[in-house]
């Protein structure tokens, strides 16, 4: 793996050198300065030239949230929002992920000092991914549009379709049910995102779409013309009971690292009599997702992988085609156009 060269960006110098330390601890990353403002910022990104950006929210002189938006539209880069804000202000963190940037993590707290190792890792992790990522897979997303879709035809009663996605899924996620007609399908989401964002991202959604999104209630039965997201910390499945689909969450062991897993979703499709599963995998790093999606394809559901042109991270679709080939690739302008034509 080539070295991460990472710029941190934040006004506390304490916060600085612990993520300093942090990140030094992995070889293949390495911090080449500090920032503490973004005016600092942009003059360092041209000396050092960073693989990667950390940037907080609250600073000096100018939010980070600004910076963000002018660094994307002036030079794209990965970017991880670490900061105070992120655990208590979702509408900042998701707006951030609007504009480009890869992933969000909070600063350090009484919980994190208490794992921090575990901590550690994930901020560790998140900069390598973020490394890694596709960051010209959100100028491909700002410059499309979804095809354009016949808003009357009818789809099959019968019908759910299912989505999971992680790292770029947020907005992935919301330009494929902006396409949505208020008729669809019933649409189930699992996000791979914190408890304090679910309701948050979820409402974001509702305000740009046709469909009615709302966060995933225990026991709610699946309507048309609606999409759920999997509660942060919770557990998404489907359970058949009198006839009728309803929702059932848990706070079960996390499967494959996550809670809500995109796997526990997908199994649950499974077991689902004479009901037609659409079944799609979106951007996100690992593995959660491929082998839910590979029996729910063994099983005659259709199923679709987002391709790697318009994914930020292009894992969970990549380990869904190692288990089974057979799955349809599809580019993101054109995926709620054929999850609709696979429900018809």
């Amino acid at each position: 793996m080539a070295l991460i060269k990472v710029l941190v960006v934040d006004d506390s110098p304490s916060i600085c050198r612990i993520l300093t330390e942090i990140l030094s601890a992995d070889p293949n990353l390495k911090v080449v300065g500090h920032a503490r403002d973004p005016y600092e910022a942009r003059e360092l990104i041209k000396q050092l030239q960073p693989d990667v950006l950390t940037l907080d929210v609250e600073m000096p002189r100018m939010d980070g949230i600004t910076f963000l938006r002018n660094l994307m539209r002036l030079r794209p880069m990965p970017v991880v929002m670490i900061s105070s804000v992120t655990e208590h202000g979702a509408p900042a963190t998701l707006e951030a992920l609007a504009l480009g940037a890869v992933d969000y993590l909070a600063k350090p707290d009484a919980e994190s000092w208490h794992n921090l190792e575990d901590y550690a890792e994930l901020i560790r992790e998140k900069v390598r991914i973020a490394g890694g990522a596709n960051v010209g897979a959100f100028d491909h997303l700002r410059m499309t549009s979804p095809i354009a879709i016949d808003k009357t035809a009818p789809y099959r009663a019968n019908t759910i379709i299912a989505l999971g996605a992680s790292t770029g899924g947020t907005e992935a996620l919301r330009l494929i049910l902006s396409g949505m007609p208020e008729h669809s399908p019933p649409i189930l989401m699992v996000q791979h995102i914190p408890a304090s964002f679910s309701a948050t991202f979820a409402r974001r959604l509702d305000r740009d779409c046709e469909i009615k999104v709302i966060e995933a209630i225990d026991s709610l039965p699946l309507e048309p013309g609606h999409a759920y997201v999997a509660p942060g910390g919770r557990h998404l499945r489907v359970i058949e009971r009198d006839g009728e689909c309803l929702i059932q969450l848990d706070e079960g062991p996390p499967l494959n690292g996550h809670r809500p897993s995109v796997d526990h979703l997908f199994l649950s499709l499974n077991k689902l009599r004479d009901k037609r599963i659409v079944a799609a995998l979106l951007t996100g790093m690992g593995r959660d997702g491929a082998e839910g999606l590979r029996l729910l394809a063994a099983n005659g559901a259709k199923t679709l992988v987002q391709d790697e042109a318009s994914s930020v991270v292009w894992g969970m679709p990549s380990a869904a085609l190692q288990l089974c080939d057979a799955h349809q690739i599809v580019a993101l302008e054109m995926l709620t156009h054929q999850l609709l034509v696979a429900s018809s």
